[in-house]
């Protein structure tokens, strides 16, 4: 939030957001609730995220372990059913972390990853739902598996590192339209067997669902411009 801003106006944003989802499920023919809101929260304090959950919100999207670590534990003692989801890259030295803290895993991108969590998932005995980032646009600078390895991936995932992938998920390049981007994930997940789908963000998210998104993650349509880096 701005300083001009108040927690009605975040709260009124959410609301048109969820209205937004659910008009699009309508058009698209798919069931209402066929696709989860994650309010992406990362660079807002628990303060400015309070008031999302006080209108009763749970599933939120955070880019960094570290900065969630700091935030989340105080706002889960006061809010039950929190579904946290990790959105941003995820080193392997803070796998430990990541299993400890989220429940959605959505950056599993390459062995080492993949290697990292299977150890301590086993080791926690804890199960976060895990998808696998492909870079649809194949963008030098992103992370992601290239569309091309998708499939060799999530077959060495499960085979090699016995991971339950629960989708895909992609970023598209923001210059691109992101139809078909959101086509081609849509096209690797029928392919794999996967039934989650991770992709529209705050400009597109509308445009994803009929492609079939199970999560879209939105966080400026919500929380406004992002005070901090």
């Amino acid at each position: 939030m701005t300083d001009a801003e108040t927690p009605d106006d975040v709260v009124s944003r959410l609301a048109a957001v969820l209205k937004a989802i659910r008009r699009a499920e309508r058009t698209a023919g798919r069931p209402e609730g066929s696709v989860t809101l994650v309010a992406v929260s990362k660079t807002f304090s628990g303060e400015e995220i309070a008031p999302t959950l006080d209108a009763g919100h749970r599933v939120f999207g955070e880019n960094r372990v570290q900065e969630a670590q700091g935030k989340w534990p105080g706002l889960r003692e006061r809010y039950d059913g929190v579904e946290l989801h990790l959105i941003g890259p995820l080193q392997s030295n803070k796998a430990a972390e990541a299993v400890a803290l989220f429940d959605v895993i959505h950056t599993v991108d390459r062995p080492k990853i993949a290697q990292a969590l299977a150890k301590e998932m086993a080791a926690q005995g804890r199960r976060p739902k895990l998808f696998v980032q492909v870079n649809t646009g194949e963008e030098p600078q992103k992370a992601g598996v290239p569309p091309s390895e998708a499939d060799a991936f999530v077959a060495a995932c499960r085979a090699e590192y016995g991971l339950a992938i629960e989708g895909l998920m992609c970023i598209p390049p923001f210059d691109e339209p992101p139809a078909p981007h959101f086509a081609l994930l849509d096209k690797l997940a029928r392919r794999n067997g996967l039934k989650g789908l991770s992709m529209g963000m705050s400009a597109d998210f509308v445009d994803a669902v009929p492609f079939g998104a199970t999560l879209v993650r939105v966080g400026s349509a919500i929380f406004g411009t992002r005070p901090r880096a």
